[in-house]
């Protein structure tokens, strides 16, 4: 293997991303499979990561900045009803573009992680504004997002793991479950 000049963490952890979303699983990238596919000895990858949980620890900051990224893209100068619904299909779009890394996205981030609760605050931030746009704020709109992050993840787990197997447009009833979904916030702001 030669020595890759130039290398970095970024470009590390872009294909460890890349490999699990691949694979369809965060789990099927190992340091000594990464090292291959970067053409380097597998200890050179400690001069970029801290070993296999570093790894993922930057893995999970990118898939909460790039959802971060997807929201706050999706819902630019949209406001209300519409901003929601944009934010709900962005998700699922993040999902179906990433399954490898999706997962990480899932769990609590760790209190010393700073890098991974920013973007997980952005992404609180961005849904909460939308809620307000919406007239929900407090703890209503708290709990909004913790229903709203329930059913898409519900939804997108099943969608993925090919638990619709009705003949019925599975985008249909994304649609009509979001509709309901906003529908109901729509009934607490009032």
């Amino acid at each position: 293997m030669i020595k890759r000049r130039g290398l970095t963490q970024e470009a590390v952890v872009r294909r460890a991303v890349e490999m699990a979303n691949s694979a369809r699983d965060t789990d099927a990238v190992t340091l000594t499979g990464l090292a291959e596919s970067l053409e380097i000895q597998p200890p050179s990858l400690y001069n970029h990561i801290a070993g296999l949980d570093g790894l993922r620890r930057e893995m999970r900051r990118y898939a909460l900045t790039r959802l971060s990224r997807s929201l706050r893209l999706a819902i630019a100068g949209q406001s209300g009803r519409k901003a929601l619904v944009f934010a709900a299909h962005a998700y699922r779009q993040f999902a179906h573009e990433n399954p490898g890394i999706y997962p990480l996205i899932l769990s609590a981030v760790a209190d010393d992680d700073e890098a991974a609760r920013e973007a997980l605050e952005e992404i609180l931030t961005t849904l909460l504004l939308v809620l307000a746009s919406l007239g929900l704020e407090g703890e209503d709109a708290y709990h909004a997002v913790r229903g709203l992050r329930s059913l898409l993840h519900g939804f997108v787990s099943l969608e993925m793991s090919g638990g619709f197997g009705m003949p019925l447009e599975v985008e249909k009833s994304f649609q009509r479950v979001v509709d309901a979904y906003v529908e109901g916030m729509l009934g607490l702001a009032a």
